[in-house]
């Protein structure tokens, strides 16, 4: 492989650019290489913006670059990632792994046969606070994790009505698989990765499919309740099969405080950690010298965890050494989770959850 990692990127919208601009800031010898949309609009800014070849086929670019960042919609994920696992390239695909389980699975077992590794793009694992509290799970300070409280909450944050994303047939879901997918990764995360035994949950369209809804700004247009055919809010419990427990509540739209809040229970100590403001506390009680209580807040650092992200990602391409973090198979689980979430809901009923 070259020093210089070549990059080209799938799906040149919004998180393409953001991704570009991490890109560009790295400590690392990198290059936006090339970029593929079925848009000739995106393809043109997109050449613009970083002097890069521009291509309407992503097979065009494959002998070109050394690794594929997949940012395409959904729906999409499958065939832009197994098309660059089977021409032998390294891929980071952004979350979810893809719209519908069934997907999900096909990249899996491509993943499994290809000679180059798929990365997920869960960045919030690498913010600072949350290996700060892995370290200490990793330690034993927390002893047994036994429960966990996930959020990711807006209060009015529908996404643009009628963009791909509130669209099911394109999407695969609302909330749940798009902030929804953040929290359950990083509830498993923090629990180390049980296996998961069973799900309950509801999901809602109570504010996206009304036309009066009230807002303040929204990310996109809005093009009314008609384009609105997805998720915006849900609330489940999840079992794993070592006896941790999961409670989830994602919004887009609801009538409460926005929150990325996570508490973690732990018979050694506890934590709540705040993605929003990137802080982290513990929570310890102790016998020295007479009983009391410790409530310890913990200063870290800011780096961005999507710049980090794409810096492992960048390593792991030219080292040829797939990441251990942020793998298919855990991709896979919380794409399990979610569709177990979706039928619960359907049906009334806890979903038994098959690994």
């Amino acid at each position: 492989m070259t020093e210089t990692v070549r990059i080209g990127i799938v799906g040149l919208g919004n998180i393409a650019h953001i991704h570009c601009s991490n890109l560009q800031q790295l400590d690392q010898p990198v290059s936006i290489a090339a970029g593929v949309d079925v848009d000739p609009d995106a393809r043109r800014q997109f050449a613009d913006a970083y002097d890069a070849p521009v291509y309407e086929e992503a097979s065009a670019m494959f002998g070109s670059v050394d690794a594929v960042l997949v940012t395409t919609p959904n729906r999409y994920h499958e065939q832009y990632v197994v098309a660059a696992l089977e021409a032998g390239l390294d891929v980071l695909v952004e979350k979810p792994l893809a719209h519908t389980l069934e997907s999900a699975e096909r990249i899996a077992a491509a993943a499994k046969a290809a000679d180059g590794f798929c990365m997920v793009g869960f960045h919030n694992r690498f913010a600072e606070p949350v290996q700060t509290l892995v370290g200490y799970r990793d330690a034993g300070d927390m002893g047994e994790v036994s429960h966990i409280e996930a959020n990711y909450i807006r209060r009015r944050g529908v996404p643009g009505r009628g963009s791909w994303f509130t669209r099911s047939d394109v999407a695969g879901g609302g909330s749940l698989i798009d902030i929804g997918a953040h929290a359950i990764d990083l509830a498993l995360h923090i629990a180390d990765h049980p296996n998961v035994r069973e799900v309950s949950g509801d999901t809602r369209s109570q504010f996206g499919v009304d036309e009066e809804y009230a807002y303040v700004e929204m990310w996109g247009e809005d093009h009314g309740a008609d384009e609105f055919s997805v998720d915006d809010s849900t609330s489940a419990f999840v079992r794993c099969g070592d006896g941790t427990t999961i409670s989830l509540e994602v919004a887009w739209a609801t009538n409460r405080p926005d929150s990325q809040e996570y508490y973690v229970r732990g018979t050694g100590a506890g934590a709540r950690l705040d993605l929003a403001d990137q802080s982290l506390t513990l929570f310890e009680t102790a016998d020295t010298g007479r009983m009391h209580h410790r409530t310890t807040d913990i200063e870290t650092g800011r780096s961005d965890p999507q710049r980090n992200e794409q810096a492992r990602f960048v390593s792991a391409v030219r080292e040829g050494t797939p990441p251990s973090t942020n793998t298919v198979e855990q991709a896979l689980r919380v794409q399990r989770v979610m569709d177990a979430i979706y039928r619960s809901s359907e049906t009334g009923a806890a979903v038994s959850v098959g690994e």
